[in-house]
């Protein structure tokens, strides 16, 4: 297990996308010391995943895009080599339940560690230390799927650890986890740093866990390195400002609701949507959120219970919302999903924009669309795949295809998640504005700011 960081040196570093015109990274000079904590800044596509891929070897072939300059690495035994060969580099992402490979949390720690044919009498004392490293207090046959959100990034942790990695990459580590989770992964990183020397480079837009952590902080704009500073300087220049801020209910009539609601997941439950108004919905990681939210949306079968529709909502349908016909489904509520590629099916972002238009049987409205690409920072994607975007891009491109042909309820999981300050604070207008002018908004969320401005009505929902 590394006991010293691995050095990185960029020299003329720069990537061009297959099929794209503009290259995402150009010009990258960049030298990060080992052990060094470095915080990488800039807004939703600036190159941020695209710098970190490279630094992890996993950008592709000459097939994949093309490479100018190079990236050179150096492990603590002095060996030089580009990534992706034997120094090995850990990468931890966004979505904890991507990185989760087995169902016992010993084999997976131990997985990386096989693939690098470490001997098994060496092995297993490898896991045991990584899994005290990070403070994942559970034995080695805990099933992986009883694991929070937390504790599966702590394992991905873990397993990069137990690999021996000098060099460990995160990338937005807590987009999708509960404040408790955020505290859990950052006070990790912190105790692996200090045992270790590792050094690291961590993506984020939420700043508050990292601020005792990181020591440097770069800033990538338009795919170049614009700013090499300290954490705190950088982070006063990146605050979220001119938000909305929440309303009061007034309106007494509810658009939805559930009684005694059973889901796939979790006691039955009983809440409500209140009509035109914005409701946040809120809870621990693996409470079951996301499958409630689905359940309402009539995306998933309810077990048992009453789901209830307004007058207005229904617009002359009866029974469920899951036996409605997927174009009146779509036509009555709209849903974006936590993973934004679940509902990606055109080949370029212009056509995704026109889709769910066409899918409830009229003319897409283009100056609606217009307003949500300049809003939104879609202008220069039209032409790209959907599923070629950046994390952040995906996501405003989930949001937007909502928001063309709003239906009178408009359900959204994590909406902001993977954004900068400055679409993080768009995008919450344009929900207010929505909301504002009656829709029916409800979206899960986590993040204080994204609560004051939109939590006209609060939902906790809990695993019991």
């Amino acid at each position: 297990m590394s006991d010293r960081g691995t050095r990185v040196d960029m020299r003329g570093f720069g990537w061009t996308h297959a099929g794209r015109a503009q290259p995402a990274l150009r010009n990258i000079d960049l030298s990060i010391a080992p052990g060094e904590r470095v915080l990488l800044c800039g807004d939703s596509g600036s190159g941020k995943s695209t710098l970190v891929a490279a630094l992890a070897g996993v950008l592709g072939g000459d097939d994949e895009g093309t490479q100018h300059g190079e990236i050179i690495l150096e492990d603590a035994a002095g060996n030089r080599e580009a990534p992706g060969r034997t120094i090995p580099v850990g990468l931890v992402l966004q979505d904890p339940d991507s990185q989760v490979i087995y169902s016992r949390v010993g084999d997976d720690v131990a997985f990386g560690c096989e693939n690098l044919g470490v001997e098994r009498s060496e092995l297993w004392e490898r896991v045991n230390r990584a899994l005290d490293m990070v403070g994942l207090d559970v034995d080695v046959d805990h099933p992986t799927a009883r694991l929070s959100g937390g504790q599966k990034q702590r394992l991905a942790l873990a397993g990069v650890m137990a690999m021996g990695a000098g060099l460990i990459l995160l990338d937005e580590p807590t987009a999708n986890l509960d404040p408790q989770g955020s505290r859990e992964v950052a006070g990790a990183v912190a105790a692996v740093a200090k045992e270790t020397g590792a050094t690291f480079v961590v993506v984020e837009h939420n700043y508050e866990y990292w601020a005792d952590i990181l020591d440097r902080a770069i800033v990538l704009e338009h795919g170049e390195l614009v700013e090499d500073a300290t954490p705190a300087a950088v982070v006063a220049r990146r605050q979220i400002t001119g938000l909305p801020h929440a309303r009061s209910v007034t309106s007494k009539e509810d658009a939805m609701w559930c009684n005694n609601l059973v889901t796939r997941f979790g006691p039955p439950r009983t809440y409500q949507l209140p009509a035109g108004a914005s409701t946040v919905v809120s809870g621990a990681n693996g409470s079951g959120k996301t499958t409630w939210l689905m359940t309402m949306a009539g995306l998933l079968p309810a077990q048992s219970g009453e789901i209830g529709l307004s007058d207005s909502v229904r617009d002359g349908l009866s029974g469920s919302p899951a036996k409605w016909p997927s174009r009146e489904l779509a036509r009555h509520i709209g849903f974006v999903f936590q993973n934004p590629e679940h509902q990606f099916v055109a080949r370029s972002v212009h056509e995704e924009l026109r889709v769910s238009a066409r899918a409830r049987g009229v003319e897409p409205p283009e100056q609606r669309i217009s307003e949500l690409v300049d809003r939104l920072r879609l202008g220069q994607l039209l032409e790209a795949n959907p599923f070629a975007l950046s994390g952040g891009e995906k996501r405003r491109l989930s949001v937007a295809t909502a928001l063309v042909t709003a239906p009178a309820v408009v359900l959204l999981d994590e909406p902001t998640f993977g954004q900068d300050p400055s679409t993080f604070a768009e995008l919450v207008r344009l929900l207010r504005e929505l909301a504002d002018s009656g829709v029916t908004v409800a979206s899960i969320s986590h993040d204080p700011y994204f609560i004051s401005a939109l939590g006209d009505h609060r939902i906790e929902v809990s695993s019991a």
